[in-house]
């Protein structure tokens, strides 16, 4: 991968990260109801089954692709901060995933930064 981050590159809009994060959770959101219906995932996980579906996914793409299912669709991408190009690794992408799922990117930004992406050494950039 050889897409360090640059200058060029422009922080993502609030906008589309707001719709990647649509995208991923109602596409998380009818796999673990699919999961429910075809019975592979017992009675009703109350929300918590599509929360940690979300996570996975979103720390597994954005290891693996540069950004979730949502991001992608959005053309948005996750780098790493400190310019090398080199992808997001998993531990990386795991804790801003987390961070995403309690709802602390919200509350403080830097730079087009959230406190996810401080503390995960990332950025979320437009493709």
């Amino acid at each position: 991968m050889t897409s360090a981050v640059t200058p060029e590159l422009q922080p993502a809009t609030w906008g589309r990260r707001i719709l990647a994060l649509f995208v991923d959770w109602v596409t998380c959101l009818a796999v673990v109801e699919g999961l429910v219906a075809v019975g592979v995932l017992a009675g009703n996980p109350n929300g918590l089954g599509t929360l940690g579906l979300f996570v996975v996914e979103s720390a597994l793409f954005t290891a693996v692709a540069g950004g979730s299912f949502g991001k992608l669709a959005a053309r948005v991408r996750v780098v790493r901060h400190d310019g090398s190009g080199q992808p997001v690794s998993l531990l990386r992408a795991l804790l801003r995933s987390v961070m995403v799922a309690l709802l602390v990117p919200p509350l403080l930004t830097f730079d087009g930064r959230g406190l996810h992406d401080l503390a995960a050494g990332t950025r979320t950039v437009s493709l």
